[in-house]
């Protein structure tokens, strides 16, 4: 699973990122120059005292529950299902044919997970004929009692007939999955423009019981055979191989997909549409890509990458990729980012892209998601955590496995930039919760879907690498597949593995990584004298409710030359001086020279030994947090000219980040630093960098742009033109609206937002009917801006001709089946509270009929 929603701290935070593209965090993990007043930009907040006298931090989580693994009982060896569509009802009628077997213990009895069906019959299949079973049923459990007790020696089937009802379950969901009914009907009548009808499931965590019978844990596993009758014109998709397709008289169809080898119930998946097929392959296996019919033209080259994929991830870890198959789906209205169901991933349909929109991908915006499901079909299908609590022994490797592809596919930049982008994520959400990766305390399952398991947890593996060294890595990660393949595992698993490879007990990595909550703050300095470095370490986290951290590290010291002398030292204590032969005064000591640690590090250095460090610089993120700590020291020279260098840096964020510190530029030369911040506007191969071009050169208020503008507009990239329409909604002149109106018939997402936002600061009546027009092209992703704009947009115009609009806010803001999109709508008709003051009462309404207590707790603010 990824999930899209990233780990924030408020519910405000978290629509303000839908309503923008972001770029990535920074300021986790930096350093300060000698002599400067630098503040953390994810300093930890202020410890709440207790009457005790004991501080304890606001980051401390309450006390939860502790949530074991399931008991098992009962083995769920193989399910059968026959299932067909009621698209009036959105329900699935359904038969399933459970093959089980007693654990240990015989059974006398069987408790199934079956939420909010209609049972029609329970039966024992038997040789001749079925056997009707006794049952209760409340609507969440399904207790069958058997007719004697069985001995795990012999397995049994029973027959269920039954109706699921995804609609009539109480609504759930969290902040990483949006909603846990199982089953899904998209656009079942057919009444919504441009929009396809489908049918799909989504079963993690424990959802896969809203639409078969079954024991809904991870630590069950069983093979499977489903199949599906359907409208002819319909593709279907499932796991494993379809192994038959029949044409019936009523003209439907129904397709048979058999998945030979077992997984968890939660991986099963079903998906029907109207999908165009793109067919590819791998040694003999294939590989397809079901799409949206407008979208096959462009879908090798989304998803074109898997076979290679395939290959370098088999060899990585010597177990060549073990399913029959591998398909990828993208469907709309989807609850999370992507799922890895075996052989058959599904994701959202923001990972299909029309040819434009080809130009402005890169490698976070959707290729990183295809490796992270790639990867869990053996870290999480292939061997699985036997409960939640273990869930990063699947999330943290998925995880890890975007920076594995992008450092073999594009290189070391850009998998420091992924290292970058993840410690950050890790570290922004520290602030407001401490955990350990291996939780066996919460409140909802849910709860382990955060920046700890994902993040933090391919940081911690990162570190692991870096510390055995990759042969040892690699060779213990074949030995915890090969020695736990199809079955479910916990974290100890893990350890013997590292353990039994490299002969070390490493007790003390997985203890203070997995078990123990925090990470490292750490305060260095360094001087010199008499041909040693003097370098100074301190840890200062809190080491009450966090531990005291072993760290091995290296240390760089550059004297002459450019290639430095690198020392490996281990900080084992609070406070530890480590001295370096040196046979002259250094021009650099670099601590944690790979950037590998996972902390919070405060580094002295001069501008000189950060000028320095930049030009010899040996990753991304070396380059990235010298950008960063001299940000506000453009005014000198050096650092104009080591801003100026980096605009013709070869890897593109660099070149970004120099461009965003460049906003408001007042050092030497400001002439001729606009003019090369204009020949990057115009001119850089990548678009993330001339729209971030566009965007500081909003930032001089006595410049005239006009004309870069206005060819930024026309760019070939939707996101360059973009950022020119939003500059000149804030600037427009004499050309722009006819400038705008030429392109307010994009297909672009990021266009048509920046376009509504134009409209909505210097639209009018005119602009109304096209609001009205363009939302059925508006995604959900881009519906929480949009009516933000809709509703500034009505400001302007007379309250007489709002109704219809107002109409349609109010059923988005009651009605859209996402709660961020229900706030969007909400708070675009709070925007007419002034001129209209009858919504008040409406809006009242709208806030005590709301069930999401994410939504009300907002509301309660407002």
């Amino acid at each position: 699973m990824k999930y899209l929603v990233p780990g924030v701290t408020s519910l405000l935070l978290f629509v303000q990122l839908l309503a923008v593209a972001q770029a990535p965090t920074r300021g986790a993990g930096k350093t300060t120059p000698k002599g400067a007043v630098h503040k953390k930009a994810a300093s930890a907040p202020a410890p709440a005292p207790v009457s005790t006298g004991l501080v304890v931090p606001s980051w401390l989580p309450a006390d939860a529950p502790v949530q074991p693994a399931a008991t098992i009982l009962t083995d769920v060896v193989d399910t059968k299902l026959d299932v067909r569509f009621d698209y009036k009802k959105q329900y699935l009628l359904g038969t399933a044919v459970l093959t089980l077997r007693s654990h240990f213990y015989p059974q006398s009895e069987i408790s199934l997970d079956a939420k909010g069906f209609d049972i029609q019959k329970v039966e024992l299949v038997g040789e001749k004929k079925n056997r009707n079973l006794n049952y209760n049923y409340n609507r969440r459990k399904l207790v069958i009692a058997l007719d004697r007790a069985y001995p795990r020696t012999t397995p049994y089937q029973v027959r269920i007939v039954y109706v699921a009802k995804p609609n009539e379950l109480p609504q759930g969901g969290s902040a990483a999955i949006r909603s846990d009914k199982g089953l899904y009907f998209i656009n079942p009548l057919g009444t919504e423009k441009n929009k396809p009808r489908q049918i799909w499931t989504q079963g993690e965590t424990e959802a896969s019981s809203c639409w078969f019978p079954t024991i809904d844990k991870p630590n069950q596993r069983m093979t499977q055979e489903i199949s599906m009758t359907v409208e002819k014109q319909f593709k279907t998709l499932s796991n494993g191989t379809l192994t038959s397709s029949k044409a019936n008289a009523d003209g439907t169809r129904t397709d048979t997909w058999k998945l030979a080898q077992p997984h968890a119930p939660y991986l099963a998946t079903m998906v029907v549409g109207d999908f165009a097929v793109v067919n590819d392959s791998w040694h003999g296996k294939l590989v397809d890509y079901y799409v949206e019919p407008q979208y096959a033209g462009t879908a090798r080259a989304v998803f074109g990458h898997t076979p290679e994929m395939l290959d370098f991830f088999s060899k990585k870890l010597g177990v060549e990729y073990p399913w029959d198959k591998y398909a990828q789906v993208a469907v709309r209205d989807y609850v999370s980012g992507a799922m890895e169901n075996t052989t058959a991933t599904t994701h959202g349909s923001s990972i299909q892209a029309t040819r434009r929109e080809l130009l402005d991908a890169n490698y976070q915006s959707g290729e990183s998601t295809i490796a992270h499901e790639l990867f869990h079909h053996w870290f999480g299908d292939y061997v699985t955590s036997e409960s939640w609590s273990n869930l990063p022994l699947n999330e943290s490797f998925a995880d890890y496995s975007e920076l594995l592809w992008a450092e073999h596919k594009y290189g070391p930049d850009e998998a420091s930039l992924v290292q970058e982008i993840k410690l950050n994520n890790y570290i922004e959400e520290a602030q407001s919760k401490r955990e350990p990766l291996i939780r066996y305390r919460y409140n909802n399952r849910e709860d382990m879907f955060d920046r700890h398991s994902y993040d933090k947890g391919g940081r911690v593996l990162h570190m692991l690498r870096k510390y055995v060294g990759d042969e040892a890595f690699f060779a213990s990660l074949n030995r915890y597949l090969t020695q736990n393949k199809q079955t479910p595992v916990e974290i100890s698993k893990l350890r013997t593995a590292f353990e039994e490879t490299t002969g070390e007990d490493l007790m003390w990595f997985f203890n203070q990584w997995f078990l123990q909550r925090g990470h490292p703050e750490l305060r260095v300095t360094h001087t010199y004298a008499n041909g040693q470095v003097a370098l100074h370490v301190r840890q200062v986290q809190d080491t009450v409710f966090q531990p005291l951290f072993r760290l091995p590290v290296t240390v760089a010291i550059w004297t002459n030359g450019n290639q430095p002398t690198e020392h490996r030292i281990t900080i084992t204590k609070a406070e530890q001086t480590f001295t370096l032969p040196a046979s002259q005064k250094p021009s650099l000591v670099k601590f944690d020279n790979e950037s590998q640690l996972l902390a919070q590090i405060e580094e002295e250095r001069t501008t000189d030994e950060l000028a320095f460090q930049f030009y010899h610089a040996q990753s991304y993120q070396q380059k990235s947090e010298v950008l960063d700590l001299l940000q506000n020291k453009t005014s000198e020279m050096a650092v104009s000219s080591l801003m100026r260098n980096a605009l013709n840096d070869k890897f593109w964020n660099v070149r970004r980040i120099a461009l965003d510190h460049l906003r408001r530029y007042r050092g030497p030369e400001p002439e001729g630093m606009r003019k090369d911040i204009q020949r990057v506007a115009a001119n850089d191969p990548n678009s993330r960098v001339r729209a971030q071009a566009i965007n500081t050169l909003s930032s001089f208020s006595d410049g005239n742009y006009s004309a870069i503008y206005g060819a930024a507009v026309k760019d070939s990239s939707a996101l360059v033109a973009a950022a020119a329409v939003e500059v000149l909604a804030k600037k427009p002149d004499v050309n722009t609206r006819q400038q705008i109106a030429a392109i307010d018939n994009t297909t672009s997402g990021p266009l048509l937002i920046a376009v509504a936002n134009y409209y909505a600061l210097n639209g009018g009546l005119d602009q109304y009917q096209w609001f009205l027009r363009r939302l059925p092209d508006v995604a959900e992703a881009d519906l929480y801006a949009y009516f933000q704009s809709f509703g500034t947009l009505m400001t302007h115009i007379p309250p007489v001709e709002r109704d219809k609009g107002i109409k349609v806010l109010e059923e988005y803001a009651r009605n859209a089946p996402r709660y961020e999109i229900r706030l969007g709508a909400y708070r675009g008709l709070a925007l007419l509270m002034p001129t209209t003051p009858n919504l008040k009462a409406t809006l009242q309404n709208i806030r005590e009929k709301e069930t999401d207590d994410r939504l009300k707790a907002f509301y309660n603010l407002m």
